[in-house]
């Protein structure tokens, strides 16, 4: 399941609709069909009789007849600024659950509590029951109450305003609403009214929902933020990029729902964060159930997107949702965390995208990353299978766990990344970040695999001739070097490498892996001697297009004088730790005095590099060698990210809503030869939609510059973000932040 350079099948390869096998139905076993779809309704009678009425309903004048239901769903009015949805571009109301809103209703004549009886009815799927769930009748009246509350909060003439309270367990989607009034004869409803259906979300602002976070700057970025940075690079050369997450943007709500839709999963089951993670986890990626991205590692995405040149997420969710569930070409992890991300905010779970730099991806989940050596220290690449990715990004999303002890709620791991399957699937989560941090992996879901991705020991073994190993080095401290998400409300950035674990080498963390072991992970237990020589490779700030030196700083701690055949190899690699091509090996030998330290240089040349660099400009140098005095191998490992040109983006014009403004993206080309088929897009949150351009050619040293007009729609702090991508450079980005007046 890791993700290796080798071609991905095109669309074409996939199997003809009717070669695939069909839906068995569920007749003969179930009374009837699953319930799985918010987009389907179910009929309502406009008169439901009590009694068989032979020349249909008598004339029922006298009895109270609904002239208009207003559920006060503009912008402005109380129930989108009370429930923190204002921002949502949809003409219907939204709201959250376990609190109250209001709806207007105006009769044909003043509401008399004593004799007239109504209730306002709330309809999901198209097979309504009150034991499901999906049909919940509200009465206004103390004595009458079902599972949502109601109440008479105003009278004024032939008009009553009822405020209605949910339960914080309802099913969260798009409810249909009908009021109806009970005659002797039968129950009267108003006619089915689209415009009137109402979107009930998680509601992180009630202590009632498990989704509820006591931290309103918290929530403020981790429901209200529209704009994301997603780390990447190396942990001690971090880079960073923006991101439009578009949670309230028109459409992402609706395509939201239809990813539940499109994973069957029962409507009675949408209530529940748990399981709506779990499911959302495994329908982001496309491997078993034509979820929403497809994962492609290879450098080839002819028919498709770069991942590296995405810019945002509601161009994605638009197309899958647009499409009725075709995957979209391509992702890798942080395309499929920022997009999950927008998913779990759109929805009122309060989310945010974590990356962990050097994230082990273990196979056999055995805390060991293996890298073999020959007998002289030199590195076998053949035989070295497991993966270090020089980063990963997955999600964090905030809840209670019922179905944990306490104190493992909280903040919860979630990846949609297909890398190992998880009940068949392909998925992971959630996983309690309190249960990783304390070694209890025991716990449901996929806390083993989590914990392997931030505590593996990076294992060097010497290959014998007899073929066994033996361990030469081991280091405790590589994996999981730092976990970094945004910083809450500015765009700095927060280590949170201590929600994850204890302190390297404290007596906490020993515990914790000694825990760990009880539940089935195992760890190397060789006792290495420590090397009396050190080498250490120096990190480099390095342009693409630049000659560099590579330092080896050698360290005698030693009275004697010391002496080592070095292996010095750099490997263009992918970020998720694959080899792609050799740029680089050299094998200097060094003499050391006694006490001495020596750095010995080594050039790389940019011609070395330039053609076989793949996305993200990664080369992995490792040194190693085999002291002649002492038989001991010595090791050092470093990743050089190459730093890429950035775009210019410049904003003009009055930043006011509705006022025209213009924005302009300059690149200039700074390589020597042509840069072909170049792709370029642009988007802003509440001011710009996407929008693309592509340039054939862009030949050395020359420069372009795309304009754009924009008309902002609403005020606040904002950015526009840029990207250019080809196939001979791709992660170049720009953005520029403004602050829109109204």
């Amino acid at each position: 399941a890791n993700p290796t350079p080798t071609p991905t099948p095109t669309p074409a390869a996939a199997p003809p609709a009717a070669v695939r096998p069909k839906r068995v139905s569920h007749r003969g076993r179930t009374a009837g069909a699953k319930v799985s779809s918010n987009q389907q309704e179910g009929k309502v009678e406009e008169f439901e009789p009590f009694m068989l009425l032979p020349r249909g309903p008598p004339p029922l004048k006298e009895f109270l007849d609904i002239w208009d239901v207003d559920v006060l769903k503009r912008p402005q009015d109380i129930n989108k600024q009370a429930h923190h949805t204002h921002l949502y571009s949809s003409d219907f109301l939204i709201v959250r659950r376990a609190q109250e809103f209001q709806i207007k209703i105006t009769f044909d004549r003043p509401y008399k509590p004593a004799e007239d009886k109504f209730a306002v009815e709330f309809v999901i799927g198209p097979s309504p029951q009150y034991s499901k769930g999906t049909y919940i009748p509200v009465f206004p009246t103390e004595e009458r109450q079902s599972v949502w509350r109601g109440r008479i909060v105003e009278t004024s003439d032939n008009v009553i305003t009822m405020g209605i309270t949910t339960s914080p367990e309802c099913i969260v989607g798009k409810y249909m609403i009908y009021v109806s009034v009970v005659t002797p004869y039968g129950i009267r409803r108003t006619r089915r009214e689209p415009k009137s259906d109402i979107y009930i979300l998680f509601n992180p602002w009630s202590p009632a929902d498990p989704v509820f976070l006591d931290d309103e700057e918290e929530r403020e970025e981790c429901i209200m933020n529209e704009l994301g940075i997603i780390y990447h690079g190396t942990y001690d050369d971090v880079s960073e990029r923006a991101w439009n997450y578009g949670q309230f943007e028109f459409g992402v709500l609706d395509a939201c729902l239809f990813i539940m839709d499109k994973a069957d999963m029962p409507l009675s089951n949408r209530g529940d964060v748990i399981k709506v993670t779990r499911v959302a986890s495994a329908m982001l990626n496309s491997r078993d159930d034509d979820g929403v991205l497809v994962g492609n590692w290879s450098g080839d995405y002819t028919y498709g997107v770069p991942p590296t040149s995405w810019t945002g997420s509601v161009e994605i969710l638009l197309d899958y949702a647009g499409s009725r569930g075709t995957p979209v070409c391509y992702a890798q992890c942080w395309v499929y965390a920022a997009v999950f991300n927008t998913f779990l905010r759109c929805l009122g779970i309060p989310g945010r995208v974590v990356t962990n730099f050097f994230s082990a991806h273990d196979n056999d989940g055995n805390l060991k990353m293996d890298i073999i050596l020959d007998e002289n220290g030199k590195l076998d690449r053949n035989r070295t299978k497991d993966s270090i990715w020089n980063y990963h990004c997955w999600n964090e999303c905030f809840m209670a766990r019922s179905d944990l002890p306490p104190g493992f709620g909280g903040w919860q791991v979630v990846d949609a990344t297909p890398q190992e399957t998880s009940d068949g699937m392909f998925r992971c989560g959630p996983a309690s970040v309190a249960a990783v941090k304390h070694g209890q992996i025991c716990y449901p879901f996929d806390a083993p695999f989590v914990f392997a991705e931030v505590n593996s020991d990076v294992i060097f073994y010497r290959r014998q001739k007899d073929g066994t190993l033996e361990a030469v080095k081991v280091n405790q401290t590589h994996v999981g070097r730092m976990v970094l998400t945004k910083a809450v409300l500015h765009d700095g950035r927060r280590d949170i490498t201590d929600h994850y674990k204890f302190p390297e080498g404290s007596p906490e963390e020993r515990r914790v892996l000694e825990k760990a072991e009880e539940f089935g992970c195992q760890r190397e237990k060789a006792s290495v001697p420590q090397s009396d020589v050190e080498v250490e490779i120096p990190n480099l700030d390095v342009r693409v297009g630049d000659n560099f030196d590579v330092t080896l700083q050698f360290k005698n701690n030693s009275d004697q004088r010391r002496s080592a055949d070095v292996y010095i190899t750099g490997t263009v690699v992918y970020y998720t730790g694959v080899p792609s091509a050799e740029v680089l090996f050299k094998t200097p030998k060094v003499k050391l005095e006694p006490l001495q330290s020596k750095d010995e240089k080594v050039l790389v040349r940019v011609e070395d590099y330039m053609h076989k660099l793949v996305e993200q400009a990664n080369i992995h140098f490792i040194a190693t060698g085999k002291i002649k005095e002492t038989g001991q191998i010595i090791t050092a490992m470093k990743v050089i990210t190459m730093h890429n040109p950035k775009l210019i983006v410049k904003v003009t014009g009055s930043p006011r809503v509705s006022e025209e403004m213009y924005v302009s993206v300059e690149f200039t080309n700074p390589f020597k030869f042509s840069l072909e088929n170049v792709d370029l897009r642009m988007e802003g949150p509440g001011i710009m939609p996407f929008k693309r351009k592509q340039y054939s050619i862009i030949a050395p040293g020359t420069s372009i510059t795309w304009i754009e007009t924009f008309s902002p729609r609403r005020a606040g702090s904002t950015k526009l973000i840029a990207s250019l991508d080809c196939a001979a450079l791709r992660q170049v980005y720009g953005e520029t932040e403004l602050t829109i007046q109204q």
